[in-house]
């Protein structure tokens, strides 16, 4: 199973038609927040089943704050990460996948990404598509690969 994980668009979808263009095709997108009005084109370019939730960009979107879903036998939880003072710390955001039982935590917020597993958690976080702030800010996604024996595997690509 492909998984394309992305976060903070910001309404820009030029990079984001050229990874559709070079990971296709793929099993399921997930977005974590500030699409800011994307949501409906990049789900049909995506062309399967998609997770997006709204960041605190999203001022007005009916997109849900945080969802909870299953990837295979792997729990996850998806979030901006901005109600989780995701910018001075991982801490809090752990703390709330431990109490929550998941195996994955996807979040944005920081336009850094990141791939750290914690206490058997993975902590997710594909960078920014469109204002990467990461060193060489380049923009970044992550591809998940679930393998046939339900591990996930994760990789932090750039444009």
């Amino acid at each position: 199973m492909k998984i394309l994980i992305i976060s903070d668009t910001h309404g820009n979808h030029v990079n984001f038609k050229e990874v559709i263009r070079n990971v296709s095709p793929i099993d399921l997108m997930i977005h974590c927040g500030d699409t800011e009005g994307g949501e409906t084109l990049m789900s049909g370019l995506a062309g399967c089943p998609s997770y997006i939730i709204a960041g605190n960009n999203d001022y007005f979107s009916a997109l849900p704050h945080e969802l909870e879903f299953s990837i295979g036998s792997l729990k996850a939880m998806l979030v901006h990460g901005h109600r989780y003072g995701i910018s001075m710390g991982y801490e809090p955001l752990l703390e709330e996948a431990r109490s929550r039982g998941v195996d994955i935590a996807f979040f944005g917020h920081t336009h850094r990404p990141c791939t750290i597993k914690k206490d058997g958690i993975w902590l997710i976080n594909p960078g920014s598509l469109s204002y990467p702030r990461q060193e060489g800010h380049h923009p970044s996604y992550c591809i998940m690969d679930l393998d046939r024996f339900g591990e996930a595997h994760f990789t932090i690509n750039y444009l």
